[in-house]
Formats: structure tokens, sequence, C-alpha cells
């Protein structure tokens, strides 16, 4: 039992800071992925606009499953860092091959188009069930 409890002791500080890491990441995706948009959609959201709701759902999400991956995958934490950020970068890049691929993406979540939002969303998964896989190995 005192090896389980040092253990414990030993391996709990690495877990926060591994997972204090993933967030930070998380963080900064969601403030990068707001700063690429050319809509503000939690304004959105909070007026109701569920086209809105489910792009930033599929955003959060999308960036957070690579994440996930890459936090499993990582030895320590440069490791999260360097992987983390190639991943962040391939979905924040997936918005943008999103929106010219579907013309007038923003202006169709602006206007609560819920098959382009999801549309959107399903882009974004997909991108990142594909770049989680790849972080796995």
């Amino acid at each position: 039992m005192e090896a389980v409890i040092q253990s414990l002791l030993s391996g709990f500080p690495v877990l926060i800071l591994h997972f204090l890491v993933a967030v930070a990441m998380l963080a900064a995706g969601i403030s990068i992925y707001h700063l690429i948009t050319p809509y503000h959609e939690i304004q959105l959201i909070r007026q109701g606009n569920i086209a809105a709701a489910i792009s930033l759902s599929g955003a959060v999400l999308g960036l957070g499953i690579p994440l996930a991956f890459c936090l499993a995958a990582s030895v320590n934490a440069l490791d999260i860092l360097i992987w983390g950020f190639v991943t962040l970068v391939i979905q924040l890049a997936c918005y943008r091959i999103a929106d010219l691929v579907l013309k007038d993406l923003p202006k169709r979540i602006v206007d609560g188009e819920i098959g382009a939002a999801l549309w959107l969303m399903s882009v974004k998964l997909s991108v990142a069930a594909l770049n989680a896989a790849v972080i796995a190995g």
C-alpha cells in the first residue's frame, strides 16, 4: 500500500502539470479560433443562435480531442506543447478550408443555418479524429 501512496505522491504533480498545459493550450486554441472567425459565436449563442452553438461546440471538441490524444501519448510537458501546437494549427486550418469549400460560411452561421453549422461541425470532428489518430501513432 505504501508503494501506491508513494506513486501517487510522485506522479500527482506531473499529472497536474500535464493537465494544466493541455487546458492552457485548449484555451489558447479557442481564443485563436475566436480571433479567426469573423463573427462572435458567444454573442450569437446568447442571442439564441443554434447554428453558432453547433459551430462553437464542434470547434471546442475538435480542438480538445487531438489535445487529449496528444496528452495521452506525450512523455513530458514540452512534448505536449510541441505536438499540441501542431494539432491546434491543423484544427484551426480546417475551419479556413471549410470556409473555402462552403461559400459564405460565416454569413450562414450568423444567419442561423443549421445545415451549414452541422456540416462545419462534422468537418471539425472528422479532422479531429484523424488528427488524434496520427498523434496516437
